[in-house]
């Protein structure tokens, strides 16, 4: 009552001045809900080097929104740190469907467990900062060796790998993607269930680690299949056994690490998806959801990931939403099982 007499007793002039400001607020608030949306570039962070698995996986999706849709989505590689570097700025962007972050099991499953672990920090939430918008990929990683160490160690299988491990513990180097990746992880599950000790190595991206396992400055490496999978080919690195459950239909004659080392429960594949900040407006986030389906099982995008080993998904943000929270869980156990820590 009071504000309303307050209201009635000023003038035309400072009236609509109130007015007005009000409408000025509530259309920044909802200036984020464009019918025409999107009308600029959208930032496609992806947060490890360009030519590592992370960044294979997110390239035809792109080529596909702008072919099919005229979406102009621009990749942005900005690695470092497990991932967490281009995360993070994701996590700090506006929620106007404008920036998205290829996820990946590290960024989203694995780094809260590994780098809280002892009193660390993360400097983003992995569910309370970001907005789920689709699951787009699944893949198995390639327990891979530097073809002149396999020769020279006489190793020829998972088992051979093993016992050479345990005769000579903390000389076998073994590479990985970053902290925190399904590459790193894959190795420290592989230590924990094998009560083997190899020295671990983290790069800033997969690409530099292949480099070196190729040129033999670093033995092993549980990479993601696509980066390596023409090198496998090539002969130019040794592939034993494939990380996942089943195995890869890309490798039909290659056992996994569970059955060829009588591991059973051993299994760790890898996994990719696109998020936004947290709170995007429901309707860019149905625009994008919906578009994203499509564009995943899109012939062309299909045949691009079954050729390189991996498997399109699709799913929606509350499903991707779910998947993720189950992730975390599944990892924290991991990391507390494997003891593994950030080198």
């Amino acid at each position: 009552m009071i504000q309303a007499k307050l209201f009635n007793a000023m003038g035309p002039v400072f009236q609509f001045i109130m007015v007005f400001s009000a409408l000025l607020t509530c259309g920044a608030q909802s200036s984020f809900a464009q019918s025409d949306y999107p009308n600029k570039p959208i930032r496609y962070v992806v947060p490890f080097p360009a030519g590592g698995a992370t960044d294979n996986i997110a390239r035809p999706l792109q080529n596909e929104l702008l072919t099919a849709y005229k979406w102009n989505v621009v990749i942005d590689n900005k690695p470092g740190a497990g991932g967490n570097i281009g995360a993070e700025i994701v996590a700090k962007a506006p929620p106007d469907g404008y920036t998205w972050l290829m996820a990946s099991v590290g960024t989203h499953g694995i780094n809260l467990p590994l780098y809280t672990q002892g009193g660390g920090k993360l400097p983003f939430d992995p569910i309370k900062d970001f907005t789920p918008i689709s699951l787009v990929a699944e893949l198995p990683n390639v327990l891979v060796l530097n073809p002149e160490f396999a020769a020279k160690n006489n190793i020829n299988s998972v088992n051979d790998l093993i016992a050479y491990a345990k005769a000579n513990p903390g000389k076998v180097n073994m590479a990985s993607s970053g902290n925190g990746t399904s590459i790193h992880m894959a190795g420290e599950l592989f230590k924990s269930m094998t009560k083997t000790y190899m020295v671990h190595l983290p790069y800033k991206g997969s690409p530099p680690a292949v480099t070196d396992l190729i040129a033999g400055n670093v033995d092993i490496m549980f990479d993601n299949l696509p980066s390596s999978i023409n090198f496998i080919r090539s002969g130019r690195l040794k592939a034993l056994a494939v990380t996942s459950a089943k195995r890869s239909p890309a490798f039909p004659d290659l056992p996994t690490i569970a059955e060829a080392a009588n591991l059973p429960g051993y299994e760790a594949t890898s996994w990719f998806g696109i998020v936004g900040p947290a709170n995007m407006p429901a309707d860019i986030l149905n625009k994008d959801s919906t578009v994203l389906m499509a564009a995943i099982n899109s012939p062309s995008v299909k045949e691009k990931y079954l050729a390189m080993g991996a498997q399109p998904v699709g799913n929606t943000p509350a499903q991707f939403a779910t998947f993720i929270k189950n992730e975390i869980t599944k990892w924290t156990k991991v990391v507390k099982d494997s003891g593994a820590k950030v080198d």
